[in-house]
Formats: C-alpha cells, structure tokens, sequence
C-alpha cells in the first residue's frame, strides 16, 4: 500500500514538473524566420558601413573644394576673423577679377582647351585602333608587345623624364634630318613633343587607354564583324561604321579621362618647357608670385586667397563636363571592363 502512495506521489510530481516546462517553454523559431532575422541584420549592418564609407570619402574630397571656393569669396577683413569659416560676411569678386586679369584667362583657357581637345581626339583614335588590334588580330611578337602596353600602365613616367628630355632636346630620324640639314632639331619649348608621342600611342596614360579599348573590343561578338565581311565591307569600313560605333561607351570613357587628364597635366608641360600661355594649369602655379610682384601684396594668406579665386577658375570647365556627360561617363565606365 506505501509502495502504491509513493508511485502515485511520483506520477503526480512528474505531472507537474511536465506542465511547468510547458509554461515555460519558449515556442520554436523556424530555420526560414532565423535566416530571414539574420540576413536582416546583416543588410542593416551593411548599409550603415556604406553609408559611412561613402560619407567619409565625400567629406575628404569635397570638404577641400568647398573650402577652397568658400575662401574665393573672402574679403581681408573675412581672412583675418577667426570667427569666420566657411560664410564670408562681407563676400568679394576682387579676387576672381585680379586672377583673371593676371592669368589672361580667357585666351589662356581656350588655348589651354584647344590644345587639350587635339590630343584627346588624336588619344582616342590611335588607342582605339592599337586596342582593336591586340583584341581581334594575331600576329607575331602580340604577347610582348601586350605586355609593353601594361608596362606603360606600371611604370612611372618620371622614370624615364631624362630619356625623354634628351629625345626630345635632340630630335632626329635614323640621322635622316642631320644629314639634310646639318643638325638636329630642338623641339623644346614647343607642345610638339607630346603630339609626336601621343600620335604613337605613348602619350599621357596611353597604356590604360589601349587596355580600355581592348577590354571592350574583346567583349563584343565576333559574329558582327562576320556579318560585315559577308556583306562586303572591309577591315576599314568595318571598323570605323561599326565596330567604333558600338564601341561608343568606351570612347566617351577614354574621351573624358583624356581632357581632363591632359587638361590638368604639367608633367609633361614642365619637361617639354611648355608656354605657360598654352597650359592653364602650369601658368596658375606662378599667380600668387605674379600677383605678389605686381600688386605688393606679400601677406601669403591673402595671396592664397587669390590663388584660391584661381583654382576655381580652372576647375570650372572640368565640372560643365561632368555635368554634361555625367550619364554617358559612368554608363562608359560600367560597359568599358574598369570596374571593379
């Protein structure tokens, strides 16, 4: 009879143990919800470090520019008011008409845009062509030659500043124009040297231009070039009414990077010794001093505020064309096989 009592106190114990897990147990959570919680949390997480990212990286480019164009606008009082940062309180254009006036900007700027505008479309014709090349062609020594092109990518041009200066400071052909007319050519002081290199495909960023282009060419069926031979047309016809008419985004790509590249190059334009009235961006480097000698000013921090006036003039003709081409550059940039 104990034995009885004491089986039916465990039952009942049992019983109630089992019921009191079943208050407390927490309801089970699918595989399906976790995974969904989880790829929630992680798109969360990924987002913000974007949006961090992205607002980092915008703050340490534009931050400087928005400076610069800020103190453009700065007048002496304005310079020396350490309460004023970014709003000027009493804004001036005096700085944007004395860099004008000493800059001659605007024969300066459409020489300097006409000379960019030639090499650019002199660039992407001769790269265009070298990057179909390597991309549709087989022939001997491609390999090597490929590899000269990615060499160009790599290597830096101040490597090779001295061979290119004495090139250039004594040009001949084969001794071809010594023996005509008695002694070499001195094509300093002139921009005919960066025509000459541009012209065979070894102009500012050349290589990357030629890598673009045959990235793209390499890209597009073959069968539209069958299509074209069947029809009738030849290797030139069909390079230039079909294959550079598809090749559009590259061109726009190559087309803008060149102008600007070109636009803001002074490497060359020092090495050459380059007019200053041909090249914007070499000329603004002496305003400050030009400004300095003409107008008495010797206070560096007002001198940089014209200097300031002076770089946003400059950039000014850079930012209508991303403007104007913003669209067809980054669709370019997408379709040209540099992303990523």
């Amino acid at each position: 009879m104990a034995e009885n009592t004491t089986t039916a106190e465990n039952t009942v114990s049992e019983a109630k143990d089992t019921s009191s897990k079943k208050r407390f147990t927490l309801p089970k959570v699918s595989a399906n919800t976790r995974s969904q919680i989880s790829g929630s949390a992680k798109s969360i997480a990924l987002g913000i470090f974007k949006w961090v990212i992205l607002i980092g990286i915008a703050y340490v480019i534009i931050g400087p520019v928005l400076g610069i164009i800020s103190r453009s606008f700065f007048s002496d009082a304005d310079n020396y008011n350490t309460m004023v940062y970014l709003i000027p309180n009493s804004p001036t254009i005096e700085r944007y008409e004395t860099s004008i006036k000493y800059l001659d900007y605007w024969k300066t700027m459409g020489a300097s845009i006409i000379y960019s505008l030639t090499l650019m479309v002199i660039q992407v014709f001769i790269c265009s062509m070298v990057g179909y090349g390597f991309a549709r062609f087989n022939f001997p020594g491609k390999g090597f030659l490929f590899g000269c092109v990615v060499l160009m990518i790599v290597i830096p041009t101040h490597t090779i500043m001295l061979p290119l200066y004495m090139t250039f400071s004594n040009f001949d052909i084969f001794g071809i124009i010594k023996a005509v007319s008695g002694s070499s050519l001195n094509l300093l002081s002139t921009p005919v040297p960066v025509y000459i290199m541009t012209a065979l495909g070894c102009g500012l960023r050349s290589g990357l231009y030629i890598y673009i282009f045959n990235q793209f060419f390499r890209g597009l069926p073959k069968e539209i070039e069958e299509a074209a031979f069947v029809d009738g047309c030849g290797m030139w016809y069909t390079y230039f009414n079909i294959m550079l008419r598809n090749a559009m985004p590259s061109i726009i790509t190559v087309a803008i990077f060149s102008l600007v590249w070109q636009y803001n190059d002074t490497f060359y334009a020092r090495l050459f010794v380059i007019s200053d009235d041909i090249v914007i961006s070499k000329k603004i480097a002496g305003l400050t001093a030009t400004i300095s000698n003409s107008l008495k000013i010797y206070d560096p921090n007002i001198l940089e505020l014209y200097m300031n006036a002076g770089i946003v003039l400059v950039m000014i003709p850079l930012i209508i064309i991303y403007i104007v081409l913003q669209r067809q550059f980054i669709e370019g940039v997408e379709r040209s096989g540099i992303v990523g």
